[in-house]
């Protein structure tokens, strides 16, 4: 079993990367459902919906700031620079949950953020956007017209822009190989990608050192993390 999901993952002509907040954890930055995840001291409706935003913005924003800091002062880790040199091998793409941004700064050419961007916002009522490195001093931040600007993220209840969730299953749809790395696949609609893998036939291989919803349906789950697996799979194309 072991030996034909090998010579399938050197065989491929597609790699295509799920990743969650696993695979960042060990980049400084906590997971959100782990013992020590981000809603283990905060109340998620109070932080993550559009209707938490209008009740107390502040309060969001200050958190936002928060993660705005861990996340720019963190640097991509192995696991993060193994995905990079699988390109020397083989097309990939990655489809990834999270919004920190590690994927394209450790250099990875094609990445999907599902869920938005840490450094992106936009004005809750006209069409502005923007990309801001920095902390906002005065929060919440109001955009030119006069309304308030938020986080550029999928937040819980909101839908994935259209755009990117179809660009998505395209690269699902067609890939030979999924790599599920550091996500409990509990969220929707990204929980669903794997099926559309599966649909192509394409080998389903999950990296998560617990146990996860989705690993009865997979060719190869691993117990480990991203960090000190991904590497391996690089050493299967050498």
């Amino acid at each position: 079993m072991f030996e034909s999901v090998i010579k399938k993952i050197r065989d491929a002509k597609k790699i295509v990367l799920v990743t969650g907040a696993g695979i960042s954890q060990e980049s400084g930055i906590p997971t959100f459902r782990g013992k020590d995840g981000l809603w283990r001291n905060h109340d998620a409706m109070k932080l993550a919906t559009i209707s938490a935003f209008y009740d107390n913005p502040k309060l969001v924003w200050e958190w936002y700031n928060e993660r705005r800091k861990n996340i720019f002062s963190a640097e991509p880790n192995l696991g993060h620079k193994a995905i990079v040199e699988l390109e020397k091998f083989v097309k990939v793409v990655v489809l990834t949950q999270n919004i920190d941004g590690l994927h394209q700064r450790a250099g990875s050419t094609e990445v999907l953020e599902l869920h938005g961007s840490i450094v992106k916002i936009k004005c809750t009522v006209c069409d502005f956007k923007n990309n801001i490195l920095t902390e906002f001093i005065h929060i919440p931040p109001l955009c030119k017209c006069g309304n308030i600007l938020r986080p550029d993220v999928v937040w819980f209840g909101e839908s994935l822009p259209q755009e990117v969730w179809q660009q998505a299953i395209i690269h699902a749809s067609n890939c030979d190989v999924m790599i599920v790395a550091g996500t409990s696949l509990v969220v929707s609609p990204a929980n669903t990608l794997p099926i559309y893998a599966k649909q192509n036939n394409a080998t389903l291989i999950e990296i998560n050192p617990e146990e996860t919803i989705m690993s009865s349906n997979m060719d190869l789950s691993i117990r480990n993390t991203s960090v000190m697996t991904l590497p391996e799979f690089v050493s299967i194309f050498k």
